[in-house]
Formats: C-alpha cells, structure tokens, sequence
C-alpha cells in the first residue's frame, strides 16, 4: 500500500498476536510503515530545508519576516466623564487619556489610534470639539503652522441646540519616537473660542438623570511596529 499522506490520512492494519507473518504481510507492514514515515520526513523537512513545500522552510520564511510585526501594544480606555474650564485658544491634557510605552527599538514605530468622545459648550447651536496627540507632553501628528491658526489632530462636532450629543473624534498617527526609553503619549483638547470655555469628555454638554443623556468611552491605544 503506497501512502495517501500528506494528501490524506493512511490507515494501517495493526497485526494481533495471533496474526502469522504473512498475513497480514510482515513485509508489507514495514514498507507501508517505512512509506508513511518518508512521506512524514519530506513533509516536516529537514534543517534548512530548501524544499518550498515543507514545514521547516514555511516556518524559515516566516521567521525572517520583521518588517511590520506588532511587537507589543498598550492601551488606556477611560470610561468615566472629564471637564474643564479652558482659556481661550488654549489647550488641556484629557485626564486619564493617556499610556506609556517602552519601544523595544529605537527604529521601531508608533502607530498612535484615538478615539474620543466629548462637547464644548460653544455659544452656537454646534458644539465642536478639537484634540490633539502629545507625546511627552509636545503636540505631534497635527496640521502644518498656518498664520494664528491652530494646528490639531482631529475635530468633531455634535449637532442639538440644547447640547445634548457628543461628537466623536478619530485619530490616527503613526510616529517615530527613535527611543528605547519610556514614552508617554496623551490626547490634549482645545478651546479655539475666543473666550473662556468648559469641555466635556464622554459626556454632552447639558447634562440630566435621563435616558434621553448619555455617557460613553475615550481610547488611545499604542502599537510598536518593527521597522
């Protein structure tokens, strides 16, 4: 019997203690047994097998893959309510929006996902909210220096004359920090009004003990990628 592996399974006759050597054959046992196990061999392969169908040269090839590996992740989701009274065009760190990161190479990269969910209460009938990622405290992934303009990650807006939606802002950056050391990132929000104003993270601006009023959850999540 020659052998169906690896395409599928063999099943071998097992010889009892009664069984004389011909029948089953003893002979044939040992060469479908032998059969099977060089099926199994050239299938496995050998040390740096160069056979492109063996498991050992997969394994090889995917081993030798760096570029691109997620390495490690770390994330922070806050879920209880956030505010503050702001200056105008100034910005605040959210807290408890933040994470901290050990890259394991300096030649490793960052990719930076954010998730926020807020109000502000502006004096029209849509309150906009605008955030910003930090990485030590300095604002990275934002808009290029534009006259007085200021430069951010991301902006929502939640529409409701009485305040009563959250806007959610996505964000997205991927950085290159070029340290082993550890790195903390952050989500920072802006009052761009020209007065003084409060802003709400994972809550409305009106707020009530009411189904009709919601809370939700913020997120900043950090992956390192090889290079």
């Amino acid at each position: 019997m020659a052998t169906n592996f690896p395409a599928s399974l063999d099943s071998l006759t097992n010889p009892t203690s009664s069984d004389s050597l011909n029948s089953p054959s003893h002979s044939a046992q040992h060469a479908n047994v032998n059969d099977a196990v060089e099926a199994l061999q050239a299938k496995v392969g050998a040390d740096s097998s160069a056979a492109t169908s063996s498991l050992d040269y997969k394994v090889a090839q995917l081993e030798a893959i760096s570029h691109g590996k997620i390495l490690q992740v770390v994330s922070t989701t806050k879920t209880d309510t956030f505010s503050a009274s702001v200056a105008a065009q100034t910005f605040t760190n959210v807290t408890g929006l933040s994470l901290t990161i050990t890259p394991l190479s300096t030649s490793s990269t960052i990719l930076l996902y954010g998730s926020v969910n807020g109000s502000f209460n502006l004096s029209s009938s849509l309150p906009y909210s605008a955030w910003r990622f930090t990485r030590g405290g300095s604002a990275i992934g934002v808009g290029d220096t534009d006259g007085s303009r200021s430069s951010i990650t991301a902006m929502s807006v939640a529409g409701g004359t009485t305040y009563v939606g959250q806007g959610n802002a996505a964000m997205l950056y991927l950085d290159s920090p070029a340290t082993t050391s550890a790195t903390t990132y952050a989500i920072d929000a802006l009052n761009f009004d020209t007065t003084t104003r409060t802003i709400w993270v994972n809550r409305p601006a009106a707020d009530s003990n009411s189904g009709t009023y919601t809370r939700a959850i913020s997120t900043i999540i950090a992956l390192e990628v090889a290079a």
